[in-house]
């Protein structure tokens, strides 16, 4: 379901992607609202499932998790229960940070971040030995020009 959002939300969802630590004055003054306005726009959008909640951006590489690895995925089952253990498997590892469906000559992406290729393999293991899998393909990334980048609003 798409939700209607206007001029003033999309102002206050860009900053919010900029800073989410604002506060709620700092955040009214930015979008040019009163403070109650702001946060009856801020109670509306989280009602709505529009924002849910905030996070912080870390540097990964300042704690040692340098290696980027795009793994992709074929496999021959399609059952919805084999979806199903699938996706609770891969959602046990918690290097994997991104895990998408999707279409063309592979069925999954993930997205592994970790420390090294020593700690990609044993990544690696346990990610075969959950399930069956056709074809496991890793792209390793040799450099972040964009990472977590705001969405287009």
């Amino acid at each position: 379901m798409v939700e209607n959002v206007d001029h003033i939300d999309r102002n206050i969802l860009r900053e919010l992607q900029k800073d989410a630590s604002l506060s709620q004055r700092e955040l009214a003054d930015r979008v040019g609202i009163s403070q109650n306005a702001c946060w009856r726009r801020l109670r509306a959008l989280t009602d709505r499932g529009v924002l849910g909640g905030s996070s912080a951006r870390i540097d990964r590489r300042r704690l040692g998790l340098s290696l980027v690895v795009f793994v992709m995925l074929r496999t021959r089952h399609h059952s919805t229960d084999w979806l199903r253990a699938f996706r609770r498997h891969v959602l046990t590892i918690p290097e994997v940070v991104d895990f998408h469906r999707i279409g063309g000559d592979y069925d999954y992406q993930l997205k592994v971040v970790t420390e090294d290729m020593a700690s990609y393999d044993r990544v690696y293991q346990r990610l075969i030995e959950g399930v069956e899998l056709d074809s496991v393909t890793s792209y390793f990334a040799m450099e972040a020009i964009a990472e977590n980048r705001p969405l287009p609003l």
